[in-house]
């Protein structure tokens, strides 16, 4: 399991026992299956009404994603890339074909195999770029699913309180205090559920998936700058420092931004050009892996 997400998970269980346990005159009071059940179909049938079906049957594949503990080998796949380099400047068109095959990433193994197929430098940058466009919308859409999500959730929550003060008005005749402070506590329990799911479910979710779309964006446009690099003919050493320094340069960047929090474009855009320049990739290489856009993703959650 994702280290975070469980130390997340461990969190939210406490958070909900000291609520609970210390927080509470009577624990069950916060136990209210009509209110929750108010907030989770209406979300599910405010969702099913936005999305088409097949979307929203992936969100189920998508928490598994956040749960597992995915990594992006980005070492191992630039290291193949330098290896498959070497063995193109030698010429050995046979054995580059042999160790392409051992090559897991599929983004890296199409784009080695359009260069041994002599694809001119800017169609295999144009069909790269493409195929990373297709990944990041496809991507943005399924954190953008549980954003949505998150917004519905309290909504509700707010429609499962009109109901129950709905009640409470019909209990003021009678003048029973104690019935009116029980619906008051119910009605005010589906916001409370609306609100929990929404911050402690939903939004982390999003967050987490909008995260892995940009460790995965630097590791395919930094295999496509490699690529770029061995159409050219470029020696495997400097292919590899070059990649390397991109790679570190692009994650400071990422991190300087999250701190500052916000994603600055214009300061992205710099860095692929001085990864670029460092290369020295034609003007049809990419300008950096926050800039351009998602490549096709797979099952096993590589690029």
């Amino acid at each position: 399991m994702n280290p975070s997400t469980l130390i997340g998970i461990v969190a939210s269980i406490l958070l909900l026992a000291v609520v609970l346990l210390f927080s509470a005159e009577d624990p069950l009071l916060f136990i209210d299956l009509p209110g929750l059940g108010i907030v989770l179909l209406g979300t599910a049938a405010a969702t099913f009404i936005a999305y088409p079906l097949r979307e929203v049957v992936r969100v189920f594949g998508l928490i598994r994603t956040i749960v597992r503990n995915e990594r992006l080998y980005i070492d191992k796949d630039l290291e193949d890339l330098v290896d498959i380099s070497r063995i193109w400047m030698k010429g050995d068109i046979r054995a580059v074909e042999q160790t392409l095959e051992r090559v897991s990433n599929p983004f890296l193994r199409n784009g080695v195999q359009l260069v041994i197929d002599n694809v001119p430098e800017q169609d295999i940058l144009d069909l790269m770029q493409w195929r990373i466009a297709r990944m990041k919308a496809k991507e943005h859409a399924e954190a953008q699913l549980f954003r949505v999500m998150a917004g519905f959730a309290p909504a509700f929550g707010m429609l499962g309180t009109l109901v129950g003060l709905v009640n409470l008005l019909f209990l003021l005749g009678d003048g029973d205090m104690t019935a009116i402070g029980r619906q008051m506590a119910l009605a005010l329990m589906t916001t409370f559920y609306g609100v929990l799911l929404a911050n402690l479910a939903f939004k982390p979710v999003a967050v987490k998936l909008e995260r892995r779309t940009e460790q995965r964006l630097v590791l395919v446009n930094t295999i496509m700058q490699g690529i770029s690099m061995m159409s050219q003919k470029r020696s495997p050493s400097m292919l590899r420092e070059t990649l390397n320094s991109f790679v570190a340069e692009v994650q400071d960047e990422i991190i300087d931004h999250d701190s500052a929090g916000r994603i600055d474009d214009t300061a992205t855009g710099k860095a692929g050009g001085r990864g670029r320049r460092a290369g020295g990739g034609k003007s049809g290489a990419p300008a950096s892996p926050a800039g351009t856009a998602g490549g096709s993703a797979t099952g096993t959650g590589r690029p």
